[in-house]
């Protein structure tokens, strides 16, 4: 079962070259059971990187374009009336939108207003959607992976930061280095292309899941995640760093997400428990988005990345890594 995830990267790779980190930090989030929000520049292959996923994935997908003209039953699904046949009697009958799959791209969430936005809050948390006084659950596994375009500011809508707490992890997304780049020019540039098989399937995934909570770790470690978390709230913690620069702190959904991740990331590597490396590897994906910055840190371009920075050096290391 374990082998298969590391199956799952070598077909991804077949598509996309070097990016190791953030395939890992996809695939984490895949077998923690969250949701993944992706951050690059145009022309890095960030939708590119989730069809590739999908495809190796046996599992149903949709891609929902976002746009300003966007509306929640385009996401949700809505009511439609029909006519019996046999009878002649009219119902309204429930057509389901596209959030009805597996995998969902989610592409330039920040594209569409809040109202459109928070269509998705109830799948992404609850997974299941209510219309009209009717809720319908969704197929599992299921799993959002949303993309954002972090320099065009004009037709964009920042995500609430509710939003923002659904996504397990804040991928961001760099520029590959020279030899990536030679061989994505290369490779991409001819008429061969890659064919992606796909390894695995619902039930693997979900007994995938299952396995992931069920690596340990220790009461030490857990400790540790709960002073990370209190630490990075201003009005608590002891890090004048945090005090200086940091409006609000992470909740305790960011522990939660931080010791799943870290469960996933231990099994990823082959161990069935997690380590210290596990945590602080985590914590930056994990906290980049619960942690925000105030004015004077916007102003000065100090990131929620150099906060983790801080809090990882100032946080007594527990004594035992497992």
């Amino acid at each position: 079962m374990i082998d298969k995830i590391s199956l799952l990267k070598t077909e991804i790779q077949k598509v996309i070259v070097g990016q190791d980190v953030i395939i890992e930090e996809m695939l984490i989030a895949l077998m923690a059971g969250g949701h993944c929000l992706l951050e690059g520049v145009p022309g890095l292959a960030k939708t590119l990187m989730v069809r590739t996923m999908s495809q190796a994935l046996d599992l149903s997908f949709r891609r929902i374009q976002f746009t300003p003209d966007l509306m929640p039953t385009d996401i949700v699904g809505t009511e439609i009336l029909e006519e019996d046949h046999v009878t002649g009697k009219r119902f309204f009958k429930f057509n389901k939108g596209p959030l009805f799959a597996n995998i969902i791209l989610a592409d330039e969430v920040n594209r569409t207003p809040p109202k459109t936005q928070s269509a998705l809050l109830e799948a992404m948390q609850e997974f299941e959607v209510t219309y009209g006084g009717q809720t319908y659950p969704l197929d599992r596994p299921f799993f959002i992976l949303a993309t954002q375009n972090p320099i065009e500011q004009a037709g964009t809508y920042p995500l609430p930061e509710a939003q923002l707490d659904r996504f397990l992890l804040y991928i961001k997304i760099g520029y590959p280095t020279a030899a990536e780049e030679t061989q994505i020019l290369s490779s991409t540039t001819g008429s061969k292309k890659a064919v992606i098989n796909p390894v695995i399937g619902a039930e693997e995934i979900k007994e995938l899941q299952a396995i992931t909570r069920e690596v340990s770790i220790s009461n030490d470690l857990i400790t540790y995640v709960s002073e990370i978390i209190r630490a990075t709230r201003p009005y608590t913690t002891t890090v004048n760093f945090v005090k200086e620069w940091v409006r609000w702190g992470a909740g305790p959904r960011a522990g939660q997400a931080l010791i799943l991740t870290a469960k996933a990331r231990a099994l990823f590597k082959g161990r069935y428990a997690v380590i210290l490396e596990d945590l602080q590897a985590m914590a930056y994906p994990v906290l980049r988005h619960r942690v925000l910055m105030n004015f004077k840190a916007e102003a000065e371009n100090v990131s929620s990345d150099k906060v983790t920075d801080e809090l990882i050096k100032a946080i007594s290391k527990p004594k035992a890594n497992i």
